[in-house]
């Protein structure tokens, strides 16, 4: 369906409404990661997952306003993120020389790990004190058991799960860009062509009324001039 020039949206309402419930579902998806990414301590997803929620804000609203620019920057962004999540796939796959015990993801401030290497689906958390050792600086094993998934494998489901929305996502901001586009440049046309227009009838105008003034002797053409309105 195609909208009239000028129109701040795709397809009136129901584009609209079909944008906002796109980008409601990647918002949700981007905030249970961030959550349980808070819950981990993992300081590098927690800005990337930031970053990705503003810019998703940032392309609905270019969607809704109709600013071209910042659904490029929305489309451009997918890009990133498609590759922060593929780097985060080989992290817990420990592709390339990656290890998933490192502090990489915590930028070395803490030894934490992703939230669900202790509670994930069936994982059981065991916690030992230290024979011999007491006071406030006494350590503890913590050992886990009994886990249906292994943690790794949720977070790549995660990150796999973010690059096909990401994908969705960088096809509908390219549509919605070229039509905009496309809108962009009947505008253009149809004020040219219009233009043109008034500027025709004007002219006849002028000659109307200059041939009005004239006497009959004064008007020697060998044919008529007939305006059509």
């Amino acid at each position: 369906m195609r909208t009239e020039p000028g129109s701040p949206n795709i397809a009136g309402y129901g584009g609209t409404h079909g944008s906002s419930l796109g980008a409601l579902a990647v918002q949700l998806a981007a905030l249970e990661r961030q959550v349980f990414d808070f819950l981990g301590y993992q300081w590098a997803p927690i800005l990337a997952n930031f970053l990705h929620i503003i810019i998703v804000i940032l392309g609905l609203f270019g969607t809704i306003q109709y600013r071209p620019r910042y659904i490029v920057v929305y489309a451009i962004w997918t890009a990133v993120w498609v590759t922060w999540n593929i780097f985060i796939i080989c992290f817990y796959l420990e592709v390339g020389g990656l290890s998933k015990d490192s502090e990489l993801l915590t930028f070395n401030i803490s030894r934490h790990q992703s939230w669900w290497s202790e509670n994930g689906p069936g994982c059981v958390r065991k916690e030992a004190s230290m024979s011999g050792i007491t006071g406030l600086d006494s350590h503890s094993y913590i050992s886990v058991i009994g886990c249906a998934l292994e943690y790794r494998y949720i977070e790549v489901m995660h990150s796999s799960f973010q690059i096909l929305i990401a994908l969705v996502g960088f096809v509908y901001a390219c549509y919605v860009v070229s039509v905009f586009t496309e809108e962009e440049d009947s505008c253009k046309y149809l004020s040219t062509d219009s233009l043109a227009q008034i500027l025709l009838i004007f002219f006849f105008l002028l000659l109307d009324v200059h041939l009005s003034r004239m006497s009959c002797h004064q008007i020697s053409f060998p044919f008529s001039i007939h305006v059509m309105w």
